[in-house]
């Protein structure tokens, strides 16, 4: 077993974005899905704009739908809220479930259209199972995005049909 010195060089290299070091840390055979001090996984702090490190670490057997302990949150909730659909597209490569909800009952589609991050919200839809699914709050994606005068990705959502993308 790694010890905790191991996952936390993980997490953090991880969360810098240092392909290299991640990928040597993850010869050493450690526990992936290990958490660190502060109880999160190398996936869950990976630096989002890093999609190879992501994938370096979904290679090693990253658990994408492992919930962060605030707020419920997946790395795919996070990736959609940023608006980067690149590690987006490496995540669902790894059978990340965009379906899971945060505790305020918000799938990443409803992070992606709050802040208004068209492309992903273009990738999410067609695989999200109720993309007119309401939040805790009672919010569907479209209205979230309609209340934050994301204007072009609401009115996307609005014209959005399932069929049409599947």
């Amino acid at each position: 077993m790694a010890a905790a010195s191991d996952v936390n060089r993980l997490t953090s290299a991880a969360a810098r974005g240092d392909l290299r070091e991640t990928e040597q840390i993850l010869q050493s055979n450690i526990n992936v899905n290990a958490r660190n001090e502060f109880n999160r996984t190398a996936l869950q702090v990976v630096k989002l704009g890093c999609p190879s490190v992501a994938e370096a670490l979904l290679r090693a057997g990253a658990d994408p739908n492992l919930p962060d302990p605030s707020k419920g949150l997946r790395i795919t909730h996070d990736a959609a809220r940023d608006g980067h659909t690149d590690t987006l597209q490496v995540l669902l490569r790894y059978k990340a479930d965009v379906n899971l909800q945060d505790d305020d009952g918000n799938l990443p589609l409803h992070l992606a259209a709050r802040e208004g991050y068209q492309s992903a919200v273009e990738l999410l839809a067609p695989r999200t199972a109720h993309p007119f699914q309401k939040n805790h709050n009672g919010f569907t994606p479209m209205e979230l995005a309609s209340q934050h005068h994301r204007d072009d990705t609401a009115r996307w959502l609005e014209n959005y049909r399932p069929s049409q993308l599947e």
